[in-house]
């Protein structure tokens, strides 16, 4: 019983067992038919919303006021330029990738400049930096949808052993950043930072180099899902991070993490992020309107988060 206890006294457990609970009750709507084919499906639109809510998870973890809102623009931006310099060509994987990654540097470089040498909220500074960024994909995209390289698209596209391999792909980030925040003394920063600045400034802890390589991370992370989601889409379009704002955000919080800093959660982004489409399939198994769906999506997420929220306050 201790050890049940103790389990659901982890605050990403809530979002495990949602993800479950709606996962069965789609599948007992369809009587199993869809069982396979719902899970790889989960498991790939997830993966994209994972990725980004780790970075989002990185900045979060630094305290109030630390969010990046920047992360929708740099997934466009990102994925318009690498397909534009790959031009179709499995050759130029690569340097897609590498050009890729070097916008999200570009950008989470643009995003501390603002909030450190002009001193403005990294709400506002990333908001900023967001339609700086938007622009830039706006006049590089220009109306074009240029295809992604054919074995790039057959690898975003497919599965190893059943599982996408955007879903390992997810794993694998995954597992980095778990094994920066528990076994890295970056990890201790970030954390200490979160939980209070001035006193992580007084221990010596480097504050604002932390925070500098967190809002990196937090960038290159977002250009990669834009490199992946471009690749797997069959193109770059203008508003295809869209809807990652506010997801990148919502998983961090459904997953568990401290929204005011300090603590943060890798298993629950994955709990979150299945949820999330999990919720949305199930709505649309039922047939309801995209007015309810969006109304009980809302009401679902708040009664997870007070769920979880009471359990952790009762366990102290």
């Amino acid at each position: 019983m201790t050890s049940l206890a103790s389990l659901f006294g982890k605050p990403w457990i809530w979002s495990w067992l949602a993800a479950f609970a709606v996962w069965f009750l789609t599948i007992m709507v369809t009587f199993g038919a869809s069982t396979l084919g719902l899970s790889q499906a989960a498991l790939t639109f997830a993966a994209f919303s994972v990725i980004v809510g780790i970075g989002q998870m990185f900045v979060i973890t630094l305290g109030p006021g630390n969010i990046d809102l920047s992360v929708p623009a740099t997934m466009t931006l990102a994925g318009t330029v690498a397909l534009k310099l790959m031009n179709v060509e499995n050759g130029m994987i690569l340097p897609g990738l590498i050009i890729a990654i070097a916008i999200g540097l570009t950008v989470g470089l643009g995003n501390y400049v603002l909030i450190k040498a002009l001193r403005i909220p990294p709400i506002i500074a990333t908001l900023s930096m967001s339609f700086i960024v938007q622009s830039a994909a706006i006049w590089t995209n220009r109306g074009l949808r240029i295809k992604p390289p054919s074995l790039l698209a057959e690898f975003t596209t497919s599965t190893t052993l059943g599982v996408p391999n955007v879903a390992i792909v997810a794993l694998l980030i995954s597992l980095i950043a778990w094994f920066l925040l528990e076994k890295t003394i970056y990890g201790r920063w970030i954390s200490a930072i979160g939980q209070s600045m001035p006193a992580a400034r007084m221990a010596g802890i480097p504050v604002d180099g932390t925070r500098f390589v967190t809002y990196l991370f937090c960038a290159v992370l977002a250009s990669v899902a834009g490199y992946l989601l471009a690749c797997f889409s069959g193109g770059a379009a203008l508003n295809m991070g869209s809807e990652y704002l506010l997801t990148s955000i919502a998983v961090v919080v459904i997953g568990g993490t401290a929204v005011a800093g300090g603590d943060s959660n890798v298993p629950g982004i994955w709990g979150a992020s299945l949820f999330m489409f999990l919720v949305v399939s199930m709505l649309n198994t039922y047939g309801l309107g995209a007015g309810i769906r969006l109304i009980m999506t809302g009401l679902i997420i708040i009664s997870i988060i007070m769920l979880a929220g009471g359990r952790r306050a009762g366990m102290r």
